[in-house]
């Protein structure tokens, strides 16, 4: 677990590919303060396992979901990168509960100066954006914001003097890609309370259906097929519909 508060600019130092997976090395020096062989570092907010170390950096393998999932397949030699070490339970909690698990890319649309903050701009898909609330959190590239705006296609943060000289994201152009991670509490809140959305849910439906047993057919279809049930029949599922019908 980590908080999305960036330690240290490292450096690529090579990555090495077989197939679709391979290894990262990356040059280091304050994340490696304290750290083993198993231990994890987030990479541009990727969490990566340390399997070697050396005097001045780290080596990680990396999955090939991860370079699917992220953007540390566009990395070079040289490239500057975010780093962060696992949250210790001895740290001030200064960002937001970051996983470190990816759950995709978005590309730059604009940064724009405000008097002492940038404001950045970043498309995204409408996967990612569903789960984004104004004022609240959001890692780009591993950097914990604030969620200042955010529209149908895109979320905006605006960044102060020190995120900007400590980190990557001000050194990005229009167009380049940066990873996001949805707040985590925003995933397991949607996932428990079934949310039915663009077939999302649906096993999570089907199984609650199978253990009550239900004898309405009328209503175990509605519900294993995502479709919003009927006023006075949601028992075991919440719905997007049903919350707005009520008003709750």
């Amino acid at each position: 677990m980590f908080t999305g508060i960036i330690e240290e600019l490292g450096q690529i130092r090579r990555i090495a590919l077989q197939g679709s997976s391979g290894q990262i090395a990356i040059r280091a020096r304050k994340v490696l303060e304290g750290t083993q062989i198993g231990d994890s570092i987030a990479v541009n907010g990727i969490c990566l396992t340390v399997v070697s170390l050396q005097a001045d950096g780290f080596t990680a393998d990396v999955m090939a979901e991860t370079f699917r999932r992220s953007n540390l397949g566009q990395g070079r030699p040289g490239d500057r990168v975010n780093l962060e070490r696992a949250m210790s339970a001895k740290g001030r909690f200064g960002g937001h509960l970051v996983s470190g698990h990816i759950d995709g890319t978005g590309n730059i649309r604009s940064c724009r100066k405000e008097e002492n903050a940038v404001w950045v701009t970043v498309e995204t898909e409408p996967e990612i954006l569903r789960l984004i609330v104004k004022k609240g959190s959001i890692a780009i590239d591993g950097i914990s914001l604030t969620v200042a705006a955010v529209g149908e296609e895109w979320v905006q943060g605006s960044i102060i003097p020190h995120t900007g000289e400590e980190t990557t994201l001000l050194k990005k152009k229009p167009g380049d890609q940066v990873n996001l991670e949805n707040d985590i509490i925003g995933k397991y809140v949607e996932r428990l309370l079934g949310f039915s959305r663009a077939g999302q849910g649906t096993a999570w439906n089907r199984e609650m259906i199978r253990k009550e047993g239900t004898d309405n057919k009328e209503e175990a279809s509605e519900r294993s097929e995502g479709r919003p049930m009927s006023a006075g029949r949601s028992k075991g599922c919440l719905t997007m519909e049903f919350l707005k019908e009520y008003g709750i």
